[in-house]
Order: C-alpha cells, then sequence, then structure tokens
C-alpha cells in the first residue's frame, strides 16, 4: 500500500523512527575519524544493509545517512565540493531500503561551526550551506526533513528558513537539550516551541541529549504549550569508557518503557540516537503498536517576551581607564601571570610600574597556549595589592560558552572591568600540544555576548537582573597578512560592541599609517603596541615565524650590529623609545601598549622605555 502524506499519517497514529547510523557504523569498524557521510559515495552496501536492518526492525521512517554533510563539515575531508552528489545518494539508499510504504527524511545537522553573531558564519552563509544540503536530499526523494541535535535556536531556525526556501515537505526540527531542560545555549522547551513553530517547523522535539528520562520532563513541558506534533529520539544513555571502547548501557526494554511514557505525553514519533541499535527500535515499534498518542490536558500559553527596559552603563563610568581614554594618553604594561603560585615577583614589578604613573596593567591568557597562572586571579590579586587596574585578557580556547559565562559574571561580581577578548592560539603552538582546545565562539562572538550581558541578556536572552560594565576591548593586527580581512573582521568586532583597541607589536610606523588611512570609519579608542626588541634572534623570529608581525630591515642592522647582549638591550630600548614618540603624535592613537620582553629584568626595560615620556 502506497504511503499517505506524512502529516495526515502522523495525526492517525504513533510513527516510529530508526535509530543511530554513527554506533552502527562504529560497531563494523569505522573509524570515527572517518567522514560517515562520505560512504553513501564510497561504501554504499554497507549503508545500505544498516538501512535495511531498521527496516527489519520495523521502523516507518528511516533517515538518511547525511547529518554532517554540509560544506562546513565536508571541508576537512576535501569532499566540499561533494554535497549535492552525497546528500542526493544518501536520500536513494535510505529510499531504496524504505521502499514505497515507508517514509525517508533527509537528515541535516548542525554545521558544526558558530554561526553570527556568536561565530564567524555568516547567516546567509548558512542559510545557503543548509539549502544546498537541502536540495540534494530532494532530489534523492526525501518525502520530509529531519533537523536534528541543534544546540542553537537561531541556527535551527536559519535550517528551516533554508529547506523552506526550496520544499514544502514536512519538518521535522529536533533541539538537544541538557539534564535541566535547556538547549546548549540555555533555552527553554516552551521558549523553544515557540520560536521554531513560528518559522515552520511541522513537528518539534528533542534528540540525542542525555538519555530518556530527561527528555521526557522536556517532551511533557512542550506538550502543554499545545504542540500539535512532537518527537522524542533520546541517547541510549551516557556513555562509558569500557575495555577502550564508549558504550552506550541503556537496554532496548529501558526504551521501549519510555517510549510509552512518550506517547502517553503526546509525541507522535518515537525513536532513538547515539547507542541505540535495531534492537531498541524493535523493542520501541513492540511498545507502539498497541498505543495511541493521547495530548495532555490543558495547554501552557507561552507569551511573548517583552524586552526589559535595561539601561546600559556608560563606557565612561566602567572603570578608571575607561574614563582617561579619549582624554588623555593612557599607558598600559603587559605582565605575565607566573608559572607557579608564587606572586611576589609580578606584585613587586608592578608597584615600580605604578610608580611611575602607569593608568592599567595587562594580563594576557595562556599567551602562546601556555601553561600560567590563571589570569583572572593575578588580576584580582593586583587590584587588591596595587592601586592599578588590570585589562583581563580573555581568550575562547580554554572555556565552552557556559564557561565563559559563569566567567564574565562572577569576575564582574569581583570587581573586574577591562576585558580584551581574543581568539586564542593552538594549543598546538604551546607546551602541550595534546590538549584539546574549545572554540565554541571566537572573538567575535565573545564580544556580542558581552555586549549582551551590559545589556541585562545572557546568551540564549535570558535577563540576568542589573547589567554587567564590562569595558570590551579587542585586538587588531595592523601587519597581518590578509590586511582585507583583518579590517573586516575589526569592523565586526565594533559591529558587536567593542569600545576600545589594542594592536599586535608595531615596528614600522608607516605599516600603521597606512593601517589607520584604512580605518578612517572607526572611531573608538586604540592603543598601539610597542614591543622593545633586546637582541637579533628576537628579530629572526618574529620575520620568519610570527606571520603579520614584520621588522624593518633598517631595525634589524641596528640590532645585528650590537657588540654585546647589553648593547642589543640598550639599541632595543632607544628603538622602543622613537617608536613611543612617533605613535605619541599620531591623531588616532590614544594610548599605548607595552609589551616588554620575557626576561628577568622586564620590569626595568619597560620602565626604561617609559622614560621617554620624561626625556
Amino acid at each position: 500500500m502506497k504511503r499517505e502524506p506524512f502529516l495526515q499519517r502522523l495525526k492517525k497514529s504513533v510513527l516510529v523512527c530508526d535509530g543511530a547510523m554513527g554506533t552502527m557504523l562504529y560497531a563494523r569498524g569505522i573509524f570515527i575519524n572517518r567522514c560517515f557521510d562520505e560512504l553513501n559515495i564510497t561504501d554504499a552496501p554497507l549503508i545500505l544493509s544498516i538501512h535495511k536492518e531498521y527496516v527489519a526492525a520495523r521502523a516507518d521512517i528511516i533517515e538518511t545517512n547525511t547529518f554532517g554533510a554540509n560544506r562546513f563539515k565536508l571541508q576537512p575531508h576535501g569532499l566540499d565540493d561533494q554535497v549535492q552528489v552525497i546528500n542526493q545518494r544518501g536520500a536513494e539508499l535510505a529510499r531504496q531500503a524504505a521502499g514505497e510504504n515507508l517514509y525517508v527524511a533527509g537528515s541535516i545537522g548542525p554545521l558544526g561551526i558558530q554561526v553570527e553573531p556568536l561565530g564567524t558564519v555568516k547567516k546567509n552563509q548558512a542559510r545557503s550551506a543548509f539549502q544546498q544540503q537541502a536540495e540534494g536530499l530532494l532530489a534523492g526523494g526525501v518525502d520530509l526533513f529531519i533537523l536534528e541535535t541543534f544546540g542553537d535556536v537561531q541556527e535551527i531556525s536559519l535550517a528551516i528558513e533554508a529547506v523552506r526556501a526550496v520544499s514544502s515537505l514536512p519538518i521535522v526540527a529536533q533541539m538537544t537539550f541538557d539534564a535541566e531542560g535547556k538547549t546548549l545555549l540555555g533555552v527553554q522547551p516552551e521558549t523553544v516551541v515557540q520560536i521554531l513553530s513560528e518559522r515552520g517547523a511541522d513537528v518539534l522535539g528533542a534528540n540525542c541529549s542525555v538519555g530518556p528520562q530527561p527528555m521526557l520532563e522536556v517532551i511533557e513541558r512542550m506538550a502543554k504549550t499545545g504542540a500539535r506534533f512532537l518527537s522524542a529520539q533520546p541517547n541510549a544513555g551516557n556513555p562509558r569508557l569500557i575495555d577502550g571502547r564508549l558504550l552506550y548501557m541503556s537496554t532496548p526494554e529501558y526504551h521501549a518503557e519510555f517510549a510509552r511514557r512518550f506517547i502517553a505525553a503526546g509525541a507522535s514519533i518515537v525513536g532513538g540516537c547515539c547507542g541505540t541499535t535495531p534492537h531498541h527500535i524493535r523493542s520501541i515499534a513492540n511498545a507502539v503498536r498497541s498505543l495511541q498518542p493521547r495530548k495532555l490536558a490543558g495547554s501552557l500559553s507561552v507569551a511573548t517576551a517583552r524586552p526589559l527596559q535595561v539601561t546600559p552603563v556608560p563606557r565612561e563610568q566602567k572603570s578608571a581607564l575607561a574614563a582617561r581614554l579619549g582624554k588623555k594618553f593612557v599607558v598600559s604594561v603587559e605582565v605575565l601571570p607566573p608559572r607557579g603560585t608564587d606572586v611576589s615577583a609580578v606584585v613587586d614589578g608592578v608597584r615600580k610600574l605604578v610608580g611611575f604613573g602607569i593608568d592599567a596593567v595587562n594580563i594576557p591568557d595562556g599567551p602562546r597556549a601556555s601553561s600560567r597562572m590563571s589570569p583572572m586571579a593575578l588580576a584580582q590579586i593586583l587590584e587588591r595589592a596595587l592601586p592599578v587596574e588590570t585589562i583581563l585578557h580573555y581568550c575562547c580556547r580554554d572555556r565552552n560558552l557556559l564557561g565563559m559565562q559563569s566567567d564574565l559574571l562572577g569576575h564582574h561580581a569581583l570587581g573586574l572591568r577591562n576585558i580584551l577578548v581574543v581568539t586564542g592560539d593552538p594549543p598546538k603552538l604551546g607546551d602541550y600540544p595534546d590538549a584539546t582546545a574549545v572554540f565554541d565562539v571566537d572573538s567575535i562572538g565573545l564580544t556580542r555576548i558581552i555586549h549582551g550581558l551590559n545589556h541585562g541578556f545572557d546568551v540564549a536572552g535570558n535577563p540576568i537582573g542589573p547589567p554587567t560594565a564590562w569595558h570590551i576591548g579587542v585586538g587588531v593586527n595592523p601587519g597581518a597578512v590578509d590586511l582585507d580581512l583583518e579590517i573586516d573582521r575589526l569592523r565586526r568586532k565594533v559591529e558587536a560592541g567593542a569600545e576600545y583597541i589594542l594592536t599586535q607589536p608595531v615596528f614600522d610606523i608607516k605599516q600603521l599609517t597606512v593601517f589607520f588611512n584604512r580605518i578612517t570609519d572607526v572611531t573608538i579608542p586604540v592603543l598601539a603596541g610597542i614591543m622593545p626588541l633586546i637582541n637579533y634572534r628576537t628579530v629572526e623570529f618574529l620575520n620568519n615565524e610570527v606571520p603579520g608581525v614584520h621588522v624593518p630591515e633598517k631595525v634589524a642592522k641596528r640590532l645585528a650590529g650590537a657588540k654585546n647582549s647589553e648593547d642589543a638591550k640598550n639599541i632595543g630600548v632607544h628603538i622602543a623609545r622613537e617608536t613611543v614618540l612617533s605613535v605619541r603624535e599620531m591623531e588616532a592613537v590614544k594610548g599605548l601598549y607595552l609589551m616588554p620582553p620575557f626576561s628577568k629584568d622586564k620590569y626595568d626595560i619597560a620602565l626604561s622605555v617609559l622614560e621617554a615620556f620624561r626625556l
């Protein structure tokens, strides 16, 4: 019997979706570093055989093996030009297994890279990538689309818009939720229903997440909103490492029991995600046959969120540094956190700088991916011990979104105000090349997050009470290899909420002049970076191993001609003084960001350079 339209069928009965594809491939010896989507064209018989196992388990919906088949996820495998063929072939294989009676759902997952405002991918680029994938699935003959495992409401909204631009087929929109019943960005299920319903999703639900039990509460809350159709596809619990393999421990019987509970809560589609197998789906199908969906009585109206009237703190009131910027030429000096716990040398050194009259101390966050004391801890120690403000460098490498937000709220409560947002060096550059990097967002995305906190909202748009008063700084490299890209990113940082700029070290005043001529539309204060060069080896390192940093030949020759190390240091200090006086005369420069070398006498070198102001 030919299948009837999908949504019409949902009105009559509960449908069973299949289970995990990745789990089955892993069990067959496919390494997790392989591109699973590529197997649609390189090992079609394997994919077809797994689809057939789910058909035999009496699934009603067969998902295509295309979860990660978008250009961004395929690009690292050199397959970004194969989006159309991989998706079309994925749909054809699922159709071959499903026949004419079962439904084929085109699987679309997240891009794997953050979309603006949290990331660098523009919204139109995201829509284009999702649309490209949807077109391939349509060509392969899908009956519906399943958008799954999304953690960002905005990203899945863009995916819905992209699919709707090319098709009117039904859309199942599923997000992943944590143990507390919120999305990865902290959005509540009721809000998800409201937003995705307005975007045009036909079925709303949850998949992946942490297991059946926590997901049940999410489905119950969605049902109370009056959502028309719901779907639930949980993982087989949390994986455990056993004999070197990640195994999911929830049994088929356990999933069958929760399938009954999902249906009682109002779900019209039940199935499985990571860790579930044809055995799980067969048990679920057996449980479903005798049940019909019944909606919970009553509904919970979701009120349209009203914008709170939050008055952000004016920039000049955020900190002493913010008040001075633009009114006087400010001076900040970079101070490295110690590798251990003894801060006495740092405190003594900064005390000398404070005596000279500097305005702030810059504290880098794991420079060149090295392991040092937390810059947040050192910032608080210095601000409590000395009459000086700190500029806290904060990089995106080491913390996920939740950790970043917790840090920002906590350290603001402890009194820190000035922050410099940086993306961060990859771990492979540092002392621990095997350490993992997070990079949930880059510096542009993190700037937007902090700007949101300054307006009274967290990353998910939830009110936080009184707004924070972070004074937001960003970095820029006037000597970047791709200067057009660097300037474009700077403008995006300013649009995201940046309030001042610190440059990478400047050795060529002409280069800085060219840069300023290119950014006449950027009006926020700039602190020019100055790095004293104390030997010729540093010159060679910068010119050959640090992209975007160039020491002019005339400067290099002066250092190369030094008689000894002391002479080289004196020459370097003299050159730095000349640069300080040059940038001091530039109208666009409102301050100095001095980066002394990593040497024992770094504080004395910094003071020697700063003598340029008195001389």
